[in-house]
């Protein structure tokens, strides 16, 4: 359950809602990828890496805890 909630958390963001439905009107797939092999500690609080990607390019990426309550855009 922690992994649908982080990807969930995401999805919902307005901004990426609405990337996504532009994109699936091309044809192309959206996926959320969840990098558990490469946590990140910031603030004493472990992230998940999560890339939003289409067509096999990353397009924004997050860090989310697991628990899916706290989200960060991370910087490239």
């Amino acid at each position: 359950m922690p992994l649908r909630r982080a990807v969930t958390r995401v999805q919902m963001l307005p901004e990426i809602d609405a990337w996504a439905k532009a994109i699936h009107r091309t044809g192309v797939v959206t996926q959320y990828a969840v990098l558990l092999d490469q946590p990140v500690r910031r603030e004493g609080r472990c992230y998940w890496p999560l890339e939003v990607r289409a067509a096999g390019n990353v397009w924004r990426r997050y860090l989310v805890t697991p628990d899916g309550k706290d989200l960060l855009l991370a910087k490239p």
